[in-house]
């Protein structure tokens, strides 16, 4: 499969380093994350590359999995006893999304070929300011799509991850957009009383992003906090993440996959470590 046929590399030649336009690119994401941890590439995705993706997606749509557990905190975790009902640790909201996890995906689809494409990981690299990305080990979760049906949201949160990068495949007609709160906390500060205020209604604060189909998005989800608007259209709003590691064979655990995917890979390593954290977070 040609990644011609999925990434506009007239527009984005990531497939050229050394060309004066890659240098561009590379300063224009690099500035977006800075400004306030947010970037996105507008059509990153060629036409018939979109097309694929979305139609694959559709294909496999019966395959999603909806957590039984619909009401979610932030820290999508258990709540705290030891603390008020109104500390963000006990503030549930709605989490209906579904999933479409990495191994409904093989090596001869679309979404697979992007996710695997060297050029591409190496490009993130040098946005993101990292020596070098690895594909994400674990089988089931590594790249997945969010799938947002009418009437669905996904609640307020923080990522694991540092930073997530994504792909808008199909946006909703109506409602289903993309909210964040940049830098709410810090590596070693929850700063609970700032996110109470969002909770609590406070937008002063809250941005929300533009996105249309085709989009590549960075996004550095670990510190800001950020949610999806109930999709009140009458389409569905997908979206492809993909994840990648600093170093090679980091997994989650196998409980944490199967509480947010559904299921573990029968051939999931038998490994319990999480990559080492450098903050003091709660997730």
């Amino acid at each position: 499969m040609n990644i011609k046929n999925i990434v506009d590399l007239i527009k984005y030649p990531i497939d050229k380093p050394d060309s004066a336009e890659y240098i561009k690119i590379i300063n224009r994401v690099k500035a977006g994350l800075k400004d306030g941890g947010c970037a996105v590439l507008p059509n990153f995705l060629n036409s018939s590359g979109l097309d694929a993706l979305v139609t694959e997606a559709e294909s496999r749509k019966p395959y999603a999995y909806y957590s039984p557990s619909k009401l979610c905190n932030i820290y999508l975790a258990k709540g705290n006893p030891d603390k008020p009902s109104d500390h963000p640790q006990n503030v549930f909201m709605e989490r209906t999304n579904g999933f479409l996890t990495a191994d409904l995906f093989g090596k001869d689809t679309y979404a697979y070929t992007l996710y695997h494409w060297e050029p591409l990981r190496k490009f993130l690299a040098v946005c993101l300011g990292k020596d070098e990305l690895y594909i994400y080990a674990d089988p089931v979760s590594n790249m997945i799509i969010n799938l947002c049906k009418p009437g669905q949201t996904f609640n307020w949160h923080f990522d694991t991850n540092d930073f997530t990068i994504t792909f808008l495949l199909k946006g909703a007609k109506s409602g289903g957009h993309f909210e964040y709160v940049p830098g709410l906390r810090t590596k070693y500060n929850e700063r609970f009383e700032e996110v109470k205020k969002v909770l609590n209604g406070d937008r002063t604060r809250v941005k929300r992003l533009k996105l249309t189909s085709g989009d590549l998005q960075f996004f550095l989800g670990r510190f800001s906090l950020h949610q999806v608007t109930h999709n009140t259209g009458t389409t569905d709003r997908m979206l492809l993440i993909q994840s990648f590691t600093e170093v090679p064979g980091v997994v989650g655990s196998p409980e944490r996959v199967k509480n947010l995917y559904g299921r573990t890979n029968i051939d999931y390593p038998d490994m319990g470590n999480e990559k080492t954290r450098s903050d003091i977070l709660l997730d």
